[in-house]
């Protein structure tokens, strides 16, 4: 995906509802720091749960598409829903791709 595509906007609200909703739980901050302690919210924790939530967002996308197509939606609950899901399955695309480009680069790195 191109970069120019990437609405910045909204990644940086992404990654401030991330850091509220680590903060509000407790858990440490996005990097998984928890104030010293062992105990905080790890990398692959926070990977997972924006996973989950972003399969969240698609799948309430689905059902409001179907929705609609049974008559049982109003039309801007509909629009609102799949642009969630739109944006959020353009920011996975952007975080894979980033993801991958950093491992290419790790490879690369002479030993």
């Amino acid at each position: 995906m191109p970069l120019d595509k990437i609405n910045p906007a909204a990644a940086a609200s992404a990654y401030v509802n991330i850091q509220k909703t680590a903060a509000s739980s407790g858990e440490g901050d996005a990097t998984g720091n928890a104030g010293g302690d062992s105990g905080g919210m790890s990398f692959g924790a926070l990977v997972k749960d924006g996973l989950s939530k972003g399969i969240e967002t698609m799948k309430a996308g689905e059902k409001m598409s179907v929705a609609a197509v049974t008559g049982k939606a109003d039309i801007a609950d509909v629009v609102m829903a799949v642009g969630q899901a739109e944006q959020t399955l353009n920011t996975m695309v952007a975080i894979r791709d980033r993801a991958f480009n950093a491992y290419e680069e790790i490879m690369r790195m002479p030993i």
